[in-house]
């Protein structure tokens, strides 16, 4: 007589590690490491805010300019927009010294651009209070208050009246 096996199947038991708590671990670990330095900038309707991190000795991509999660090249199609962005770096010679990224919002692209720039040249004297003397000599750290001026009634602009008809 044969004797028939019975099939018996094992079930293997995995013990996995909280998610959780590595990924707490690993975002602490993160803000000891990264050290940033943030400011506002405004110009008309826009508003920039801005983040210059400290790049440490061994990353190979150093003075990168992040606006908006795209490069501040391809955010700013010209180079004269290019080089009011980033113009603070440039005077105070130290474009590979940092990494900067941005959020900016309303207005305009021009006055996107000086928002940007009036912002970080705040974030670096608060890197560097030495740094504001030669800020404030090429007025990067003043606020250029002008606006639109509103809509007056009775005229079609804030200004500009009906054209005066004699006959």
């Amino acid at each position: 007589m044969v004797e028939k096996k019975k099939k018996t199947t094992k079930k293997i038991i995995i013990k996995k590690k909280p998610v959780k708590k590595t990924i707490k671990k690993i975002v602490k670990k993160a803000k000891v490491a990264r050290q940033y330095f943030e400011a506002v900038g405004r110009r008309k309707r826009s508003t920039a805010r801005v983040r210059i991190f400290t790049c440490r000795p061994f990353e190979d991509e150093k003075g990168k300019i992040i606006i908006n999660d795209k490069p501040y090249t391809d955010f700013f199609p010209t180079y004269d927009l290019q080089q009011t962005v980033a113009s603070p770096l440039i005077k105070m010679k130290s474009i590979s010294r940092f990494e900067v990224t941005i959020k900016v919002s309303g207005g305009g692209i021009k006055g996107q651009a000086e928002a940007i720039r009036h912002g970080l040249s705040r974030a670096l004297v608060k890197f560097n209070p030495d740094f504001s003397k030669k800020l404030k000599r090429s007025s990067f750290l003043t606020r250029d208050s002008r606006r639109i001026e509103r809509k007056k009634p009775g005229l079609k602009k804030a200004r500009k009246a009906s054209q005066w008809k004699k006959r």
